[in-house]
């Protein structure tokens, strides 16, 4: 049975995830209002959308590095105050406000680049606290859970923030959502620490030890992971940008209907995420971990490219969008997987390993926004998403490469300084 402590720093993690995707995507919410309000153009409020995800992406490696360094702790208490104090200032983004004094989409730029540089060590500090907290054979399930949270914040906040909207205002919806960051930010520095009472450590503080970036670079198992993530995150960002059009404008189901037919999708990464990590650990145990999280990989990502084919064909509204949302879903399974096994290859690095292989991952989400409706207007929907279906397949080899590789040590843990898990 789990500690109540630790499942006390499992909850506010996956707290910590869902506070993440409210404060990331409420701006998107309010973004119609914002652009009436202040006549802000299409492509204008897509810079602001965009600015959150490049300097959230720049600084997702010095992220990952200061949370080795300051501890997951401080890490992720830095980055939920001042994702809680950027989202708050959001509502003093246009005039009367900043934008009074350097111009409307200028301040709106401003807040949402520092908003993306504090919110950069979530999960980076979120795998480095996992491997603090949790055996190998349990972080699976975990990531499953903290993965999970994204995808509550993803579906709850339409819904959330327009009924606040309707009540405050969208000024006062981004100080609610502020305040409610804050609380939670002040909790998880009240509740957690680093490690677990019980344990005594020589080493594992990143303070006490360089970081090995060339060893973490050329890294065999966190290289290959990173390469798999890569595709496996362009294959979803397919359908966090392009679903809602896809079944509105394409399948021509309605714009009500497609906005149920969305949420249902992240219903699907809410149930898929936590099973796939489960069954992934289970595995583990059975089969080894390296053997256990391949299986979950190869055998969810190949279903999801299949069905992402055989839903891009039918003709039933019914039918496509199960089997869409199945698709993402399984697609979903392999974060938990992933991620135990970046955690893994990373050693007591794993803040800085996670940070690399996150930011591979986010490369590929960059991507399938931009090729994917490229390869619609040359080829034809089908085309795009056949290519989503190809790129996840092509992930799938790496897994097939992994070595049983020793974690990420410095040349003192090498020499025989081992860092501490709890097991």
């Amino acid at each position: 049975m789990i500690h109540p402590r630790r499942a006390g720093v499992i909850l506010l993690m996956v707290l910590l995830s869902v506070m993440t995707y409210v404060d990331r995507i409420i701006i998107t919410i309010a973004g119609p209002g914002i652009m009436k309000e202040f006549a802000i153009s299409e492509t204008q409020m897509g810079t602001v959308y965009s600015a959150y995800l490049f300097s959230y992406a720049i600084m997702m490696i010095p992220g990952g590095w200061f949370t080795d360094v300051a501890g997951p702790r401080v890490s992720l208490a830095a980055m939920a105050f001042g994702s809680a104090l950027l989202t708050a200032l959001t509502a003093l983004g246009g005039s009367p406000g900043l934008g009074a004094y350097i111009g409307i989409v200028p301040s709106f730029l401003v807040i949402r680049l520092t908003m993306g540089v504090f919110a950069s060590p979530m999960y980076p500090a979120a795998g480095r606290m996992s491997a603090n907290w949790n055996a190998p054979h349990a972080r699976a399930r975990v990531w499953g859970w903290i993965a999970s949270g994204a995808g509550f914040g993803g579906a709850a906040t339409p819904l959330l923030f327009s009924w606040m909207r309707g009540h405050y205002g969208w000024r006062g919806s981004f100080w609610l959502a502020g305040a409610g960051s804050a609380v939670l930010a002040g909790i998880w520095y009240w509740y957690v620490r680093d490690y677990p009472a019980e344990e005594t450590h020589t080493f594992g503080r990143g303070s006490h030890a360089r970081t090995p970036w060339n060893e973490l670079f050329t890294n065999r198992d966190l290289m290959l992971v990173t390469a798999g993530y890569v595709t496996a995150n362009y294959f979803e960002y397919i359908f966090f940008f392009w679903l809602y059009y896809y079944f509105g404008e394409i399948r021509k189901m309605g714009a009500d209907q497609s906005a149920i037919y969305t949420t249902l999708m992240w219903i699907a990464w809410i149930l898929f995420t936590p099973t796939g990590g489960w069954i992934s650990d289970r595995l583990g145990r059975r089969f080894g971990l390296r053997s256990g999280r391949r299986m979950v990989v190869v055998g969810c990502m190949a279903i999801s490219a299949v069905l992402v084919i055989i839903g891009s064909n039918v003709t039933g509204t019914a039918a496509t969008v199960t089997l869409l949302c199945l698709s993402l879903g399984f697609a979903s399974a392999t974060d938990a997987p992933y991620w135990a096994a970046a955690i893994d290859a990373s050693g007591t690095h794993s803040g800085t390993g996670g940070a690399i292989f996150n930011t591979g991952g986010n490369i590929g989400g960059m991507l399938a926004p931009t090729v994917t409706p490229l390869l619609a207007h040359w080829f034809g929907w089908s085309a795009g998403l056949y290519f989503g279906g190809a790129i996840a397949f092509v992930g799938i080899l790496v897994w097939f490469f992994l070595t049983p590789q020793a974690a990420v040590r410095t040349k003192t843990e090498a020499a025989g300084q081992s860092s501490t898990i709890l097991s």
